[in-house]
């Protein structure tokens, strides 16, 4: 039985250094695919004329506004995922413990009452990482990277 313990911590950790040695190649990807997008909508931005305080900066300001945009908003989904993953955790938790004194009612409405919760705090945390770049104007969708 250990030596299945112990397969499975040799598997996390050649798993964990892979993720580790190949992080930076995807990291290089992203940016440039932000650096393109952050581009195209500044060409957007100059052609479109919308919004008279983005049309009104260099390109230069207007680079640097959106592309930190779009790492803070890259920052703030990564805050939001493990938030919900904590959220997740505490729900399961918590319901198994009512599973054992309640039964399967009790794991029930424990999980209900977790799923409403975390629907709230998803829908909390999207406002909120989204409300900085919807006041200055900026279309969010064309800056978000999968």
């Amino acid at each position: 039985m250990i030596w299945l313990i112990e397969l499975a911590l040799v598997l996390l950790l050649l798993g964990g250094g892979w993720t580790m040695l190949t992080r930076g190649r995807h990291t290089d990807r992203r940016e440039a695919l932000i650096m393109r997008r952050v581009d195209a909508y500044i060409e957007t931005i100059r052609r479109e004329r919308r919004n008279p305080e983005l049309a009104a900066m260099s390109d230069t300001e207007l680079r640097d506004l959106l592309h930190s945009g779009a790492r803070k908003l890259r920052v703030a989904e990564q805050k939001k995922g493990w938030t919900l993953l904590g959220i997740g955790a505490a729900v399961l938790v918590a319901a198994s413990v009512m599973a054992s004194q309640e039964g399967w009612i009790g794991f029930g409405i424990t999980a209900a009452i977790g799923g409403i919760a975390a629907y709230g705090a998803n829908e909390f945390l999207n406002r909120r990482m989204r409300a900085p770049l919807e006041k200055r104007g900026i279309d969010i969708e064309r800056l978000t990277v999968e």
